[in-house]
């Protein structure tokens, strides 16, 4: 269905110009091509202003060539925008990935220009955002002008990522693979221990909220003798196959989509894209609909499943900067966390390795200076090391303190407890 709006990616992207502000395609969904042609203009434009969640890909935001032409103002940060986004050419917004689309519907961020990633055009002339319904739905309806790479690697998924090839201003075929991240190849002791740790609190029942990363992945993997699982994430990877595969995850005992899987973007490996292309049983929604919280509560047994970068010994929680270095961004933690905690017989859980890369507590007296506390401490029930597992709902200070030492490295006990001793005068 090539027609009169089929150009190439360098034409297509001459209709941006200097000062507009543009929404990418994020996740899997990069649109690579359409940048790369974006890029190469860095000579013609100045502050154009690109807003997006995680972006994939061989794509470089970081490079000081483009850092005058392109201004990164990134709702959720990624490797390829990290250095840039701590710079003076970019920033970040802190901001509930529920509410993102709420920034595009109501002008508080208005889109000039939207370049997105979707699938072929059906018979019927829709095309589908494919693995990235979540903030590209509010995108897409709200941009005056679209730009979209038509892939046939693109999965078609069903749910809200429909799109009809007449709301298309320009249309860039162009196959490529999709971006790949496979993160069962992360998996060390610690993680694998933690897995187990946190599937034991997993419910026959349970409506799952997976996050990102290699321990939810092994959580999945501690999850085969269980039964009537459901499925209700911002976002899905590989690890859910064959538990959907072989009834474990069968939706059956849900309140809200009974029978389906509901996500709202999905990354991971080519089996995943596979397993999601043309797959009713999957529905890819809007992300201000799947992370609502009035919606998540309504599920029975939620269990959010979440990490973070440290953990106060009051329990507050910071998943998204190391100190005043942004990281990463709130993403959808909070909508979960706050969803689980309001459903019935639900648990939110943080999950976190007892140390980090360069082996430095995770638990700690105070978080550093300038960190986000992205989880309060009232919002705050399991908290899941591999040295064990705590509940701090309902706990006081001192007593949240003493449970989190408990889970903590052995190598840190006493510098915690000494800690402990210091803030609260005490060592009971």
């Amino acid at each position: 269905m090539e027609d009169k709006k089929s150009i190439s990616a360098e034409d297509a992207v001459k209709i941006i110009h200097s000062g507009n502000r543009v929404f990418v395609h994020g996740s899997a969904a990069t649109p690579v091509h359409i940048l790369e042609a974006l890029q190469k203009r860095h000579t013609e434009l100045q502050n154009v202003e690109l807003v997006s969640i995680s972006t994939f890909g061989n794509i470089n935001f970081n490079d000081p060539l483009y850092r005058d032409s392109f201004y990164i103002n990134s709702l959720f940060v990624s490797e390829n925008s990290r250095a840039v986004v701590n710079s003076e050419h970019g920033d970040y917004v802190p901001i509930f990935l529920s509410q993102i689309p709420q920034l595009f519907k109501e002008n508080i961020l208005p889109i000039d220009v939207a370049i997105i990633q979707v699938s072929p055009p059906d018979k019927h002339g829709y095309c589908s955002l494919g693995t990235s319904v979540d903030i590209a739905r509010a995108a897409v309806d709200m941009a005056p002008y679209i730009i979209a790479q038509i892939n046939s690697k693109m999965p078609r998924t069903h749910g809200d990522g429909f799109i009809h090839v007449s709301k298309i201003n320009s249309l860039v075929w162009h196959d490529s693979e999709l971006p790949e991240v496979d993160y069962s190849l992360k998996a060390n002791d610690a993680v694998k221990q933690i897995g187990h740790n946190v599937a034991s609190l997993v419910e026959d029942g349970a409506t799952l909220q997976i996050g990102i990363g290699s321990i939810p992945d092994q959580v999945l993997k501690n999850l085969t003798n269980h039964e009537g699982l459901g499925l209700h994430t911002e976002m899905l990877s590989d690890g859910v196959i064959p538990l959907i595969q072989k009834g474990i995850i069968d939706n059956s005992r849900k309140k809200l989509h009974v029978g389906f899987s509901v996500t709202s973007f999905m990354a991971g490996t080519k089996k995943l894209y596979d397993f999601v292309n043309d797959n009713p049983g999957i529905r890819v929604k809007d992300i201000s609909y799947v992370n609502d919280t009035s919606i998540i509560r309504q599920n029975p047994k939620v269990t959010a499943i979440n990490s973070a970068i440290e953990i106060d010994l009051t329990g507050q929680v910071c998943a998204d900067s190391m100190g005043t270095y942004q990281y990463s961004g709130i993403g959808g933690q909070m909508d979960f966390m706050r969803g689980a905690s309001l459903s019935e017989d639900g648990k939110p859980i943080i999950a976190i390795p007892s140390l980090t890369s360069k082996g430095l507590s995770r638990i700690v007296p105070y978080l550093k200076e300038g960190a986000g506390v992205v989880t309060t401490r009232g919002h705050v029930h399991w908290v899941v090391t591999e040295y064990g597992i705590v509940n701090l709902f309902g706990k006081n200070l001192k007593q949240r303190a003493k449970e989190l030492i408990r889970i903590a490295h052995p190598d840190y006990k006493e510098s915690l407890e000494k800690a402990f001793y210091d803030r609260f005068k005490t060592g009971n």
